[in-house]
């Protein structure tokens, strides 16, 4: 089987982090990616004892970023926040700490601002990251979610940012965000020893809802093996880490959710 991981957000409203832990270990899923939501409402001591306890290996926290904001006060707590996220991806052994771009601050149409914004919030807690030993791990999400939710776009704009910034700071590479890219190839080779999560799904035609209609894997239109192949060409040997944002998977039983994920794992 595939090593795989699970992100809890796949079965968010259905299963606490303590049930999707026992559904990991369960269903023979090595690892597992917690939100943060999910583990405040554990406990993080609780959720690293248990974790270990099941021998799980934690892929990755989500998530952190969202820098920019529309006044001193909102980029101060945004950074307080992300420093938070470092001590908790420390406490609970995870490979990184996957970090968003956030979107634009409510009324404003400065985007080359709010880049600028996150750049100095990633600049502000990298020092504490090194320090932790806690892996900064930069997701560009689809253009469509500029506004709102990351004015991290593409591949290229996060690894500009990785190659800046230097020791501590990599990539998450997400399918869903990035299949379409025409640069996906050169870029993902150009992410040597820099991808520090894998994350898959799948994009539905049609599909429903920009951000809440992922797909299982197998379901809709990107070639998964095609971009894992590319991920381990460029020296990638970690999980694929199954994130699936879904109103329609969310209403299902877990436990059959995993399952399908094991069966696809197993190349069912």
């Amino acid at each position: 089987m595939e090593e795989l991981s699970l992100n809890t957000v796949t079965v968010r409203d259905r299963w606490t982090l303590a049930q999707c832990i026992e559904g990991c270990a369960r269903h023979g899923i090595p690892g597992i990616s917690p939100w943060r939501d999910k583990l405040a409402e554990m406990g993080v001591a609780a959720a690293a004892r248990r974790i270990r306890e099941a021998g799980l290996v934690v892929s990755g926290l989500c998530r952190g970023g969202m820098f920019p904001a529309a006044d001193a006060a909102g980029r101060r707590a945004a950074i307080e926040d992300n420093l938070r996220a470092i001590e908790e991806a420390a406490a609970i052994g995870a490979r990184c700490l996957v970090v968003l771009g956030g979107g634009l601050p409510p009324g404003s149409k400065d985007l080359p601002g709010a880049r600028a914004m996150f750049r100095d919030g990633l600049a502000e807690v990298l020092p504490a990251a090194r320090a932790a030993g806690v892996t900064i791990a930069l997701e560009p999400l689809h253009p469509m979610t500029c506004a709102d939710r990351s004015v991290l776009s593409t591949l290229g704009q996060a690894l500009d940012l990785a190659e800046e910034f230097g020791e501590g700071v990599g990539i998450a590479l997400d399918v869903y965000h990035v299949w379409w890219d025409p640069e996906l190839e050169r870029q993902v080779a150009r992410a040597r020893g820099r991808i520090a999560a894998f994350h898959v799904c799948d994009w539905l035609v049609p599909t429903q809802d920009l951000v809440f209609d992922r797909g299982m894997m197998g379901e809709g239109v990107i070639d998964i093996p095609r971009i894992r192949a590319l991920a381990e060409a460029a020296g990638y040997d970690g999980p694929s880490e199954v994130e699936i944002l879904s109103r329609r998977w969310w209403a299902e039983e877990p436990d059959r959710v995993l399952e399908r994920i094991v069966a696809w794992g197993q190349g069912a």
